[in-house]
């Protein structure tokens, strides 16, 4: 390419950057303003509540290795049979009613980044979980601390994220029995925003709340929630004692809980949607009512997550149309009972951030949207069925929540959307370009993705031919390159690494 080329290519660059440079309005979660998809009639619904109440009734569940759970639930008046507990109908329906509450604020650090979980609310999430992350200039690898810390700084930086997560990689270059000091640690320090909590042991998690306490003050987390965790259920109807323990945890500490079923229909829940539903309803209301009788009204959200294995490899599959029916049943099922829903995300089992990925992405996060889902974990960065945080992935979802956000703000109807002025100024057979309104909307009129290449071919190719992959990769790098930390009062700082020093020292390294 000839230095004039080159030379124009860059002038014409950098017009587009400044055309599309327009700053995005931070909200600390979107307020729903379009109505649900309902997807099945309300007869489908009771069938499907009356068959979790003979599951309960006859079937019942398990609360493994858990005394005080089975104590518990003993003094609650369930009928209790070793480790197996079973349910009068509408037992645990009427414990969630008359104490769960039906919306809740989880407190940030910042309290503009306060959010409010309803169900006329969406709060978006990263994904959660991944052993290992990939980009393409290294690859796949194990993910470290620093991509940890690179992943909740992005977050951070990513308007259409609300919640800075939890496990947002798993940092195996640490001990695991300590790694989640740095974690949380991470998500306090590196951003404002709402966190989630460590639940792989009832320690841990009280490491949590009381590191929660020295940010935000003993008395203020003792009455107010400012911690939300993911407590998976271990379908088919059972829960174990690492969850249960956790679960105990953040209840007593009036800290919120996302009780999650999680299920791979065809292995862990049968290959029908009802059949499916069915389950996942049980087990959310043993969980949920669980954490009531632990304190009443503390905050719980209904999870669901449901996906389906190939049944010629048993690998799981994602993006394909029954999962999307199981999230509209679950999501009417949770508003039945008046609490909050967690469901969706960007899943997909492709390796690479590709077309399988995309499609596969944008058929959950739309069903989520569509849905209702209030809290939706995994918006951002999953690839390969969880096992991967893709940093290009992350960028690329992040552009879809964005457009989620639009969508959810519904219809302008004031004066300036019903743009009648336009209309007369410009009259049969004219164009819109030049009109007043069309200049005075140029900027905020349509959404502009971060990722997505309008220009023409010839704009294209001489921007380099690229990729949407290798755009999102220049992307993370720059927003990296220009994260800045947000103010974090400097005692408070000290005070919990000395906790953090102080509650590493107190017991040796372990990798279990």
């Amino acid at each position: 390419m000839s230095e004039r080329r080159r030379s124009r290519s860059r002038g014409r660059a950098a017009r587009i950057a400044e055309r599309s440079n327009v700053q995005t309005e931070i909200v600390a979660f979107i307020e729903r303003k379009v109505p649900f998809y309902e997807m099945a009639p309300v007869e489908t619904l009771e069938l499907i509540e009356n068959n979790a109440d003979l599951i309960l009734e006859e079937i019942g569940i398990e609360f493994r290795d858990d005394p005080e759970a089975i104590e518990i639930w003993k003094n609650a008046g369930a009928s209790v049979e070793g480790e197996r507990v079973r349910f009068e109908r509408g037992m645990l329906r009427e414990i969630i009613k008359t104490n769960a509450p039906s919306e809740f604020i989880q407190h940030a650090r910042n309290k503009n980044r306060t959010i409010r979980i309803a169900k006329d609310t969406a709060v978006l999430a990263p994904a959660y979980g991944p052993p290992f992350v990939r980009n393409l200039d290294e690859g796949r690898r194990y993910a470290s601390i620093e991509d940890f810390r690179n992943f909740v700084k992005l977050t951070y930086l990513s308007p259409s994220l609300h919640h800075s997560g939890g496990t947002v990689c798993e940092p195996v270059d640490l001990p695991v029995n300590k790694r989640h000091f740095d974690m949380v640690y991470s998500h306090l320090k590196y951003s404002d925003k709402p966190f989630m909590g460590s639940v792989t042991s009832g320690e841990r998690a009280q490491d949590t709340v009381d590191m929660a306490k020295v940010v935000f003050g003993t008395d203020f987390v003792e009455n107010n929630t400012c911690i939300i965790s993911l407590i998976n259920v271990n379908s088919p109807m059972t829960f174990d004692d690492t969850m249960l323990a956790a679960l105990k945890v953040y209840a007593k500490n009036f800290q919120g809980t996302v009780i999650s079923p999680f299920i791979l229909s065809g292995a862990m829940s049968p290959v029908s949607i009802v059949g499916t539903c069915t389950q996942i309803l049980a087990e959310a209301m043993a969980g949920m009512a669980f954490a009531q009788l632990v304190r009443p009204g503390a905050p719980v959200i209904f999870g669901t997550f449901s996906s389906s294995i190939s049944m010629q490899s048993g690998a799981p599959t994602f993006g394909t149309p029954e999962p999307s029916k199981v999230l509209y049943l679950c999501a009417a099922l949770a508003r039945r009972l008046n609490v909050p829903f967690r469901s969706g995300g960007g899943l997909c089992a492709s390796k690479i951030p590709d077309a399988q990925a995309a499609y596969e992405s944008a058929n959950t996060l739309q069903t989520a949207m569509l849905a209702g889902v209030n809290f939706m974990l995994h918006t951002a960065g999953w690839l390969e069925g969880g096992l991967v945080m893709g940093y290009e992935k992350f960028v690329m979802d992040t552009d879809q929540a964005a457009m989620i956000q639009e969508f959810l703000s519904g219809v302008d109807t004031s004066e300036n959307g019903q743009a009648l002025d336009a209309i007369r100024e410009v009259g049969p057979g004219n164009h819109y370009l030049g009109c007043e309104h069309t200049q005075r909307n140029f900027e905020s009129a349509f959404y502009r993705s971060t990722i997505a290449d309008n220009n023409s071919f010839e704009q294209w190719e001489a921007d380099g031919s690229l990729r949407a992959s290798q755009r999102a990769n220049k992307l993370w790098r720059q927003m990296l390159d220009d994260y800045q930390a947000p103010e974090f009062d400097p005692m408070v700082d000290q005070e919990l690494l000395a906790f953090i020093e102080k509650r590493k020292a107190s017991f040796p390294d372990s990798n279990v």
